[in-house]
């Protein structure tokens, strides 16, 4: 299924919003609860899976559903099409900080292999997969293990970064990341885990047990602050945290 063609625009720098702008019958896909607004003329409706594949009938819905219920994402996806005159637009956020990514998937013949929380928004004929990791060490250490997203089609995708986006464009090289922090890469880059150097540095150096390895040539992407560190960085100032200060500050009263 070829693709819709949307028109887009990116607010913001932190807390991002997408903006897509569609004519009459265009339609777009995106998680449930990312809309944020639309226009007079968008209609939208709660499918299963992405609608690439008209023809698979309920079967292939079934089993679109149990792939992304796999992935942790919600087992429906949200269609809004412009059913009116003229363009309308709708608009969208990610559900935490960051950076959102527009992706032409017709530079990726063979797909691109996305983080299992990194899909936002697509343009209709979007495929949505799984990706499986084959390697055992990725799996049980590679921060998003064995399960991710492949992303296939000829039109735009639109995907979610925690904090800064580093794009990098590897020539036969090997790059290696803070487990949590790979986005997404071209299909074909190999990644694999591999322990961060000596006893001493694995338990006191504070970048963690293991480090993930991206070997090849093609494109990969690094977020600053995955959801888990940004999680992890809120937590000593959370709930929690007040009452325990609270109850040393009665102590000391």
């Amino acid at each position: 299924m070829t693709s819709h063609e949307v028109d887009y625009r990116i607010y913001g720098a932190d807390i991002q919003v997408l903006e897509v702008e569609l004519d009459p019958q265009e339609t777009v896909i995106a998680e449930a609860g990312a809309m944020v607004f639309m226009e007079d003329g968008i209609q939208f409706e709660t499918k299963m899976g992405d609608g690439s594949n008209p023809a698979s009938g309920f079967l292939g819905k079934l089993v679109q559903m149990g792939s992304r219920a796999i992935t942790g994402e919600s087992l429906f996806m949200t269609h809004f099409t412009h059913r009116g005159y003229g363009k309308a637009k709708v608009g969208f956020s990610a559900p935490y900080p960051g950076t959102i990514m527009p992706i032409n998937l017709a530079e990726f013949p063979q797909g691109l292999i996305v983080q299992k929380d990194g899909f936002l928004a697509a343009a209709l004929g979007t495929r949505i997969a799984m990706h499986f990791n084959q390697r055992l060490g990725a799996g049980f250490f590679g921060g998003e293990g064995f399960i991710m997203q492949r992303l296939t089609g000829d039109g735009l995708a639109f995907i979610h970064a925690g904090g800064t986006v580093i794009e990098r464009h590897l020539h036969n090289e090997t790059l290696r990341v803070d487990t949590g922090c790979v986005v997404a890469y071209e299909n074909g880059i190999d990644f694999d885990i591999q322990r961060a150097g000596g006893l001493r540095s694995m338990v006191f150096g504070g970048e963690g047990l293991f480090l993930a390895t991206l070997r090849g040539t093609g494109r990969v992407w690094i977020q600053s602050m995955p959801v888990k560190k940004l999680i992890q960085a809120l937590m000593p100032h959370g709930g929690n945290a007040n009452k325990e200060g609270g109850l040393l500050s009665s102590f000391l009263e």
